[in-house]
């Protein structure tokens, strides 16, 4: 799994749905993966320890967040005619404020406020995060749809990460209540709660690995999951660039958002 690629052999899952059990290819997962079993009625994320492994050596925490805060200033004050230019461009093109501020929660379960430059008619904006964006989504502005197409609108959270909130890499943060499959994601998901054991990221794993957008199919949102423990279990700086790297490629240079 961390090679990002989500080819390397040597575990596998049960999945079902609707109580119809499927055995995923032993290739897609890596031999640190835990095991996956998910159904409507709920999904464990356990390889039969009672605890994710995490790497607490202080050493590496504390390079981490050295990485977060460089990283996020030299990010800022590299990309400021960016985020000035669009964000005088949202301001002259529709109603309402530059940022869209949400709440989201983080590390050890702890509410913050995350920042995006705001990318809907104000109108029509849902604060609860509920209602998901969806392919062509109406409530876009037209230059919204430009910055989620190159994830732009995530840039402030650069912001984010300097206050201590997030970090360059790691789960991603969700709103309170987030729907997956048409659940609570910790209904679908027994050991759901793990993965806000570090702090969430711009950029994790799961979106490396192409693991992004609405939460509507059991199998993908409990895939996620799964990266996340498995990024909480497995992190370093050297993973952490990987990842940066793979994000940069996938979703600033290819446009995958939406």
């Amino acid at each position: 799994m961390h090679d990002l690629a989500l080819a390397e052999g040597g575990s596998s899952a049960r999945y079902g749905a609707s109580h119809t059990a499927r055995i995923m290819p032993v290739s897609t997962f890596s031999p640190a993966q835990s095991v996956a079993v998910a159904t409507f009625d709920g999904a464990a994320i356990d390889d039969g320890q009672s605890e994710a492994r995490v790497n607490w050596r202080p050493a590496h925490l504390a390079a981490k967040r050295l990485v977060d805060i460089v990283g996020a200033a030299f990010g800022l004050i590299l990309l400021s005619p960016l985020l000035i230019a669009v964000a005088a461009i949202i301001k002259l093109t529709s109603v309402g404020p530059v940022f869209f501020r949400q709440e989201r929660t983080g590390l050890d379960n702890k509410s913050f406020q995350i920042l995006k430059f705001r990318s809907m008619y104000t109108d029509r904006c849902d604060l609860s995060g509920v209602a998901q964006t969806v392919a062509d989504d109406p409530r876009v502005t037209p230059i919204g749809r430009i910055i989620r197409k190159t994830n732009i609108d995530e840039l402030p959270q650069l912001i984010n990460v300097l206050l201590g909130d997030m970090s360059l890499v790691g789960p991603r943060p969700h709103v309170p209540g987030m729907l997956a499959a048409g659940v609570r994601y910790e209904e679908l998901v027994l050991g759901y709660e793990r993965r806000h054991a570090m702090r969430p990221g711009i950029t994790g794993l799961a979106q490396a690995n192409g693991l992004r957008g609405p939460t509507i199919e059991v199998e993908p949102s409990v895939m996620r999951v799964a990266c996340d423990i498995e990024y909480i279990r497995n992190f370093s700086i050297w993973l952490d660039i990987r990842i940066l790297f793979r994000t940069l490629i996938n979703e600033v240079l290819r446009g995958r958002g939406f």
